[in-house]
């Protein structure tokens, strides 16, 4: 046992080495504030991908979607195919026309995007880049308390650490690479992670499958534990209840479609040659790493529960300790060290990502270019660090209030709320200002208002609704926030004529044909 826990800590120190050497020499190739939030534009095809999927996926995806594999079975895999369905979307559908109007204006930031998108800029209204830098702010400081308190599960899963323990150290490190490399750290640190992520979910399910006899024994074993955990529909079959369940966890991939977070990365693309490329890599980490992390949860249950035994006796809350136990349970010492490094990636490599978009957001996008535009860039990148480091610890201080107040909850849907904010206040808006002409800056500021409030407004509002409460509940607040964000633009925008013949001077019809070609 005590040779086991060296072997743990041996791995997690290495782990967090390799990310501070990371964050040095990331810091001596940054000479402004271009390198600073985008890399200069410089980046490759397999960076973008990788660095794209590792954000994207955070620890929903070790410990949240290998718990919903244990807890729910085949079911989980409509995750996977929404999952696939909006990564793949992102990049054949949305990445090229972003880049080109992105090089076009000479963004660094998606509300610089906006901006000029929408021709909002000096001497006239700033709200969308005012509205935007208050949402990102707003949903990526929720965003980020759910990684650090699945940090903080992490360490007490595998080390039997104190929670606020594991959390608080977690959260240093990511503070000494994060801000002193910026994006470039950020994207190699991804690439780092991603690889580490994508390994560990391909190979323990198939180390699993092995141990317990082939994919035949794994399946009667869960027959006999519980024959729904075969069943797509679950133990009720396809009833109203169910469909709305399905559709929610088919439906999470919207957030891949104008995520900043994820965007940016388009943004720092050397050109777009690389985009087909990056299409097939992210295509292939998507499938393989999310359908690994289902079957993990899979092996998990019929590996470490028996017949009648409720999830949640045998794997914790939501049937989140799957991986950790199953881990302890099947791999030597020394490679259980490294799949603790595995989990603390899918988490770093998100909060990493968020706090700089965050940062930019609060230092470009709102300090810089609406009430200080004399600042120079060592004065931005100073202040930037201390605005990463002051969202941190405010998510921090969230993560350690919820920690104390809520009992039950679980990873996977603590970050599924961050993430349908940021999702359902930027996805509708990306999507429209890309193919349709006739969208204003009004309409797109009422669209983001929306997303805004209607995730809040879903989640807590409708779900206690008589009669439809249960609905909504099963179908989870991105769906329908996204839906009202895109109807109101449409809307407002259609309304807007003053609006769509300002574009129209512009010249907005001849960019977007440019960039769809």
């Amino acid at each position: 046992m005590e040779e086991l826990w060296l072997y743990k800590i041996i791995g997690v120190g290495l782990y967090m080495l390799v990310l501070l050497g990371i964050g040095v020499a990331a810091s001596r190739r940054m000479h402004g504030l271009r390198d600073y939030y985008a890399a200069d534009k410089g980046l490759g095809y397999w960076a973008v991908a990788f660095s794209a999927r590792a954000t994207g996926e955070s620890a929903w995806l070790l410990l949240g979607l290998t718990g919903m594999g244990a807890a729910l079975g085949v079911r989980g895999f409509w995750v996977v195919l929404g999952e696939v369905l909006g990564v793949v979307g992102a990049w054949v559908l949305m990445s090229r026309r972003f880049h080109r109007l992105t090089t076009r204006y000479d963004s660094i930031t998606v509300p610089d995007y906006l901006e000029s998108r929408f021709r909002q800029g000096p001497g006239t209204s700033r709200s969308l880049r005012v509205f935007s830098a208050i949402a990102l702010t707003v949903f990526v400081t929720i965003y980020v308390s759910a990684q650090i308190d699945a940090t903080g599960t992490a360490f007490e899963s595998f080390l039997g650490m104190d929670w606020m323990a594991g959390a608080l150290l977690g959260f240093a490190v990511v503070m000494i690479y994060a801000t002193s490399g910026g994006f470039l750290a950020v994207v190699w640190s991804d690439i780092f992670q991603g690889v580490l992520m994508f390994v560990g979910l391909v190979c323990l399910p198939i180390v699993g499958l092995v141990a317990i006899g082939g994919m035949d024994t794994m399946v009667d074993k869960l027959a006999a534990t519980d024959p729904s955990l075969l069943m797509l529909t679950g133990p009720e079959g396809w009833t109203g209840l169910t469909m709305m369940s399905t559709l929610g966890l088919a439906l999470i991939g919207l957030g891949f479609l104008g995520s900043p977070q994820i965007f940016v990365r388009f943004i720092a693309l050397r050109d777009e040659e690389e985009i087909s490329k990056g299409t097939a890599v992210a295509f292939v980490w998507t499938l393989l790493a999310d359908g690994g992390a289902v079957l993990t949860g899979m092996v998990g249950r019929a590996w470490l529960t028996g017949p009648g035994e409720s999830v949640e006796a045998a794997l914790g809350n939501g049937g989140q300790d799957v991986l950790p136990l199953l881990v302890e349970s099947l791999l030597p010492g020394f490679l259980v060290g490294l799949f603790i490094a595995i989990v603390l990636s899918a988490i770093m490599s998100t909060v990493d990502s968020l706090l700089v978009v965050a940062s930019s957001a609060a230092v470009r996008d709102l300090y810089q270019k609406v009430l200080r535009p004399d600042l120079t860039d060592q004065q931005l990148i100073g202040a930037s660090r201390w605005a990463t480091l002051g969202i941190a610890a405010l998510a921090l201080g969230i993560t350690l209030v919820i920690g104390a107040l809520v009992e039950g909850r679980t990873v996977f849907w603590f970050v599924v709320f961050g993430w349908s904010g940021i999702a359902a206040t930027f996805c509708p808006t990306m999507i429209l200002s890309l193919y349709w002409r006739r969208f204003t800056a009004r309409g797109a500021l009422w669209a983001m208002i929306s997303g805004f409030l209607g995730v809040p407004l879903f989640k807590f509002g409708a779900t206690a609704l008589p009669g439809a409460g249960p609905y909504f509940a099963e179908l989870a607040e991105l769906p329908p926030a996204f839906l009202l964000s895109f109807t109101v633009g449409i809307i407002v925008s259609l309304l807007d004529t003053a609006g769509q013949a300002t574009l129209q001077a512009a010249g907005i019809d001849t960019e977007l044909d440019a960039a769809s070609r």
